[in-house]
């Protein structure tokens, strides 16, 4: 008999197996700031959080699943519960050498970002950084946790509600109250993970007859927001130095704004959204990077914008829940608002695709090819014959955005004060750019290819002024 509330990974999740190689890590970056205790509270120590990983693991499938490979690979992975968890071998201490600033930080999670995670234990890593006394928006004694989970176990919000599992609403810890101490079931042998394969092969043909549903209203919802000029027509593709085969090698960096502050320019600029001005504050930097390099586009780039479709049920749940729209972000439009303008109305019209062609649409079809067939890391492959003829990639970045809590959050009594995020790159995607919102302050933050991106630090500068440049022109308008 089968045992009962196996998870199994979905073809989407799989993908992200699939995809990495040596130079191509899939995890996720998470890079969380936090500020001492106040004075007369105990020093936060690393035994601490250690402790508090260890009673907080049973909380959240990521801090204790492993991979459960079927035999002969006929099906896609389940997730098995880890016999033996060893929470000091995933959460690791270290510190910046003196002085201790941004650009050591930026080096170090680089460093890090680059190493793929090891498969043969639950999907994530830790990583307590302290040194950080000339980081200029820390007060002194702050650290630092580089949070790495790969993506065939989280999309950005499952991996942030993993996050917040370990954290407390006060300075005061909680004791584990909202879970129990980890023990593991008993895991299935070959044979059982050869039986449920079976099973889910004799669904095979309702999988096909329910992704025929859902393809076939598709062309009738297009025409429709044609006709109603919701949709406008697909643009050019055209490639940038971001797009082609990437090296092993990263670089990080990062931007800080006031949410707040965000916030009173989507009130004086009208009907747009906060994800509308972030977006247009990225391709007004990735214009004055491009333009110093004597390569400002007389194109718009095109990003790809993944989109959470994970409702109130399935908060908790791990996994990739998120679809992707491809979307102009008119980086050829100097003028800042009228970029935001355009900007708004891409973001109008894409939303229009992703609803035409409906958001679970992809995830259902993925479902039905065969896991032999996607083992074979098609993407890759159709990739690398893209360049090898010239055509140009289909999208010039990536750009996602994961809100985060806007209320205090604490750690071992250290509050969360701002972060940052770094999405996987791959061949043809050498730029990701996260957008992240904590407890006030938002976020623009890079993961790179460095050999096409080696100076970080100048682009980060980019974003500053691309930011104060929307800024002064929204507060300054009438």
């Amino acid at each position: 008999m089968l045992a009962k509330n196996l998870d199994q990974l979905t073809a989407l999740d799989a993908l992200f197996l699939t995809q990495e190689a040596a130079d191509t890590p899939m995890h996720i970056g998470l890079l969380m700031f936090y500020s001492p205790p106040p004075s007369g509270r105990e020093k936060v120590r690393f035994k601490d959080i250690l402790r508090t990983f260890r009673e907080r693991a049973a909380l959240a499938p990521i801090f204790h699943h492993r991979l459960g490979s079927v035999p002969l690979g006929i099906d896609y992975p389940f997730w098995l519960d880890a016999e033996n968890l060893d929470i000091e071998f995933h959460v690791r201490h270290i510190a910046l050498p003196k002085p201790g600033d941004w650009r050591q930080l930026c080096i170090q999670v680089a460093r890090l970002q680059a190493r793929a995670i090891d498969r043969s234990r639950p999907l994530w890593e830790a990583y307590v950084i302290e040194g950080l006394d000339n980081v200029d928006f820390l007060p002194p004694g702050s650290f630092a946790i580089l949070y790495k989970m790969h993506h065939a176990a989280v999309d950005g919000a499952s991996a942030l509600q993993a996050i917040h599992a370990l954290h407390d609403e006060s300075p005061r810890r909680r004791k584990n109250s909202r879970g129990e101490a980890y023990h593991p079931r008993a895991n299935p042998g070959s044979l059982e993970l050869l039986g449920r394969a079976y099973l889910n092969r004799l669904r095979s043909p309702a999988r096909w007859w329910q992704a025929a549903r859902d393809i076939a209203p598709i062309p009738g919802r297009l025409r429709q927001g044609f006709r109603e000029r919701r949709l406008q027509s697909v643009k050019s593709r055209h490639s940038t130095r971001f797009n082609g085969a990437i090296s092993p090698h990263r670089v990080i960096e990062g931007r800080f704004f006031d949410l707040d502050e965000v916030k009173s320019i989507r009130r004086r600029v009208g009907d747009v959204t906060i994800n509308d001005i972030l977006v247009t504050v990225v391709a007004g930097a990735l214009r004055k990077y491009l333009e110093s390099k004597d390569e400002r586009p007389a194109f718009t780039p095109m990003a790809m914008i993944p989109v959470s479709y994970r409702n109130e049920d399935e908060r908790d749940a791990g996994g990739n829940l998120v679809t992707a729209m491809s979307m102009a972000i008119h980086s050829e439009i100097e003028d800042p608002l009228a970029r935001l303008a355009a900007v708004h109305e891409e973001s109008l019209s894409s939303k229009g695709y992703t609803e035409a062609i409906g958001a679970r649409t992809t995830q259902d079809l993925a479902q039905v090819i065969p896991p032999q067939l996607a083992s074979l890391a098609m993407l890759r492959t159709g990739t690398r014959l893209m360049f090898s003829s010239g055509a140009s990639a289909p999208v010039n970045t990536v750009i996602t955005n994961v809100a985060g809590s806007q209320a205090p959050l604490y750690l071992c009594g250290a509050e969360l004060v701002s972060c940052a995020g770094f999405g996987p790159i791959m061949d043809s995607m050498g730029l990701f750019h996260a957008i992240m919102s904590c407890n006030g302050v938002i976020s623009i933050a890079i993961n790179a290819c460095r050999d096409m991106l080696p100076d970080p630090g100048f682009y980060a500068e980019c974003i500053q002024a691309s930011y104060e440049e929307l800024r002064d022109a929204a507060l300054g308008a009438a």
